[in-house]
């Protein structure tokens, strides 16, 4: 099947909104979205955009049963670890499940990060045989989250 990968634009965000929902909901946390088509067209396509994002778009001729052409999408953001240079934290990536494939990522890069929830197995085991590996489990390391009154806490002096 023909597709194709290209950066995200501004037009975009009506779908990168709409399939982050329903990433949303195969890992039951859809409740827990407060991201809005408004601020992923403010977020991701300011002056400093706060992350980068890629679009897998089919041809008009395997549309969705829904109509859809965007059918799958990878948010990202640069980041620098200590130890290695230059790093990419991938956010999200996501394909709907009728065209699930691989998508490769290339930008000059020596690791990919990203989180896999604790229960989601077919991922884990995909992402394991891929080669990745579990940096839990292999170097110690947890993924640690900060907000609301806590990151109010942790940020007096």
């Amino acid at each position: 099947m023909d597709f194709s990968i290209r950066a995200a634009n501004l037009d975009d965000c009506k779908d990168i909104a709409r399939m982050i929902m329903e990433l949303a909901e195969y890992e039951k946390l859809a409740e827990h979205v407060k991201v809005t088509q408004k601020d992923l067209e403010q977020d991701g396509f300011s002056k400093n955009p706060f992350f980068h994002g890629i679009i897998a778009e089919v041809p008009e001729q395997h549309k969705t049963k829904e109509g859809h052409t965007k059918i799958g999408y990878a948010l990202y953001f640069y980041s620098y670890s200590s130890w290695s240079g230059r790093a990419i934290y991938m956010e999200d990536l996501y394909v709907m499940p009728e065209f699930r494939g691989t998508l490769a990522l290339a930008a000059g890069c020596h690791q990919l990060d990203f989180t896999v929830l604790d229960w989601n197995k077919p991922s884990m085991d995909f992402y394991l045989s891929q080669g990745s590996f579990d940096i839990t489990a292999t170097m110690g390391y947890h993924c640690m989250r900060c907000e609301g009154e806590a990151l109010e806490h942790l940020a007096q002096p």
